[in-house]
């Protein structure tokens, strides 16, 4: 979600992977791993991204950030619709909606975003209101 091609993912990975190398030393092991790694990429993303935007204004998301897997039965349309509405929020709100698809706990997701769970539920609330109201437009 935070590149715009296929070789900013990779580089983004990359980056990722390092952090992560670099910050294990540092893990306490107050959280699970998975959440700890979920923390990291996620600061890492925003770090580069918010760099990237300093530096020069980045286009919008292609169309290859949000490609739609192929579904049986006619609901392709559906899906389409809702990652297209998914990727006109704001960074952070498609961070909590891409671990809240993840089937994350709001105890996990509040522990990646560094945020109380009270606040993911009422963000999560606010993310699904402006979804139905975006995919109603659209």
């Amino acid at each position: 979600m935070y590149c715009n091609s296929t070789q900013d993912r990779e580089d983004l990975f990359q980056d990722i992977v390092l952090q992560l190398w670099r910050s294990y030393p540092a893990f306490r092991g107050g959280a699970k791993v998975t959440t700890w790694m979920y923390r990291v990429a996620l600061n890492t993303a925003i770090t580069r991204l918010r760099k990237e935007t300093k530096a020069e204004q980045f286009a919008e998301l292609g169309p290859e950030a949000f490609q739609v897997p192929a579904v049986e039965g006619g609901c392709g349309e559906e899906m389409a619709a809702m990652y297209r509405a998914i990727q006109r929020l704001s960074q952070v709100d498609q961070a909590l909606t891409l671990l809240y698809l993840e089937d994350c706990s709001y105890r996990e997701m509040a522990e990646v975003l560094g945020i109380s769970e009270a606040n993911v539920g009422f963000k999560l609330n606010r993310i699904k209101a402006q979804l139905r109201t975006l995919i109603s437009i659209a």
